[in-house]
């Protein structure tokens, strides 16, 4: 078998994993041992083919199903000549199932487990986690606390069977403690939370494996939430038509850039422009609109004091962006309510959704934006909160307001107008810097004006937003500033040319 981590796209939740086995079992004849015996060998061949020199591994099990597939791996090392040791927390009297039968083929060969001991943990080359796997819905605790600190403090490389234990399955948060895994290999199908909220921070690299599992049982178990990346959603740019004048890729109208807040609005619409808008209008305060030129001279700029001075930009571009440097005065709130009900796509992004947490309204021809603060403003609740389900906070604000929502930071998410999640596993942490929202807001609107839908400019736009932030990381994510995306956009937003 070779090592691939080539992913499937499907995302489940955990309840929706054990349909998956249950089907495989009852429906299609395979038996759970089987299942078993199929996850703790991909695991095996994960670790023959990844860590090369390892020879001496422990095994970490739990009382659970996670634990049998833990067994199964020790099982297979020790027959290979691999110096195992097997440290068991929680009751082996307790095993029943498919478990117990792993426990007891593990020893009829003659390894039987150990009390566990930190002390052990200094003197291995792997550990491998299989202590709780996907089914745990409260905080670890106690015992299980204690040891999994104790793992993550040993400094040695962890491969985490199907999930690091102590991370929720389903919306990607840390249960208390979580084993801060090096690569972890998933069976049957990928749960959502390992790319998303802090999941991505514990997962290492994943694997996946779907156990020979026949391709009609997943017919059984419909996914609503779905990885996208952009080597994926890069096949929706076409090239251009050789008569192509400007006017064939939309007229873009960017709004915002308050008194001091003018590189907001200039990142916005540099970046709509790198992209392919083919005209990019910016209505900015009139204090500096004479600097949007200057900055970047193939972008129009009007200084705006009233709504009055708004409307004929409006009427005249195909598409808007509203929010980057906006600010909260009353100037502000007058041009969001300038275009609150606009008949064409709007892009609302930083203070228009602060303005519009503070006075709701539905948006359903927008693409809307928020970080995880601006999402808690908009649902009226903590930022905890939010990030402790993401998969519910985007949904809950997709139905609240309409239109699509994009809720960024890691794993950003996409909730969108047929009720379907998708989850970006492009980008890296140098993102977390100011600009790149503004950045994006240019990006997906500009995508808009070259005649996407919603969704799809959605999907596409933060797709390949952070794949050009992916390539400007190269030469170190610390001190990686919004503008360097710029010529990465360019280049992305043309796959013809590699």
């Amino acid at each position: 078998m070779t090592l691939s981590n080539a992913l499937p796209l499907a995302l489940y939740r955990s309840g929706q994993v054990r349909e998956l086995d249950r089907v495989a079992i009852e429906e299609m004849g395979i038996p759970g041992i089987c299942l078993m015996e199929r996850a703790g060998a991909a695991a095996f061949n994960l670790l023959q083919q990844r860590w090369l020199k390892a020879r001496r591994i422990i095994v970490v099990c739990g009382v659970g199903n996670n634990g049998g597939d833990g067994y199964v791996v020790a099982r297979l090392a020790y027959l290979a000549g691999y110096d195992v040791t097997v440290l068991q927390l929680g009751d082996t009297t307790q095993l029943k199932g498919e478990a117990l039968a792993a426990y007891e083929a593990m020893t009829d060969v003659g390894l039987f487990t150990q009390v566990f001991a930190e002390k052990k943990l200094s003197i291995v080359d792997l550990i491998v986690d299989a202590l709780l796997g996907t089914g745990l819905d409260r905080e670890v605790s106690g015992q299980w606390r204690q040891v999994i600190e104790a793992i993550n403090r040993s400094k040695r490389p962890i491969l985490s069977l199907d999930i690091p234990s102590g991370l929720h399955a389903d919306t990607g948060t840390v249960l208390g403690v979580a084993i801060q895994a090096t690569a972890t290999m998933s069976f049957v199908g990928l749960k959502q939370g390992l790319f998303t909220g802090e999941g991505p921070a514990f997962t290492g690299q994943v694997y996946f494996n779907d156990l020979q599992i026949p391709a009609v049982a997943y017919k059984h178990v419909k996914s609503i939430v779905g990885r996208i990346e952009y080597d994926v959603v890069k096949t929706m740019f076409v090239r251009r038509s050789r008569i192509a004048h400007k006017g064939s890729y939309g007229h873009v109208l960017v709004i915002g850039g308050a008194p001091g807040m003018l590189g907001a609005v200039c990142m916005a619409a540099e970046a709509a422009a790198r992209v392919g808008a083919g005209k990019v209008t910016v209505a900015t305060h009139p204090s500096h609109a004479a600097l949007v030129s200057l900055h970047r001279p193939e972008i129009m700029s009007y200084g705006v004091e009233t709504t009055e001075a708004l409307m004929p930009l409006v009427d005249q571009a195909d598409v808007v962006a509203i929010g980057p440097g906006l600010g909260q005065s009353i100037w502000a709130r007058a041009l969001l309510d300038a275009v609150k009900d606009l008949q064409k796509p709007v892009v609302a992004d930083a203070d228009a959704l602060n303005l519009m947490a503070q006075t709701p309204f539905r948006f359903p021809e927008s693409v809307l934006t928020p970080h995880p603060g601006e999402a808690a403003r908009l649902l009226e609740m903590s930022t905890v909160y939010i990030q402790s389900d993401r998969f519910h906070a985007v949904k809950s604000l997709q139905l609240r307001f309409g239109g699509v929502c994009v809720l960024k930071g890691a794993g950003t998410l996409i909730a969108d107008e047929d009720g379907k999640i998708s989850v970006c596993t492009n980008g890296n942490p140098g993102m977390a810097t100011g600009g790149m929202g503004d950045v994006l807001t240019g990006v997906i609107v500009s995508l808009l004006g070259q005649g996407y839908t919603i969704n799809e400019a959605a999907r596409l736009g933060v797709c390949l937003h952070a794949r050009a932030a992916d390539k400007a990381a190269e030469s170190g994510e610390r001190g990686l500033l919004a503008t360097d995306l710029f010529t990465w956009l360019r280049y992305y937003a043309n796959p013809e040319l590699f």
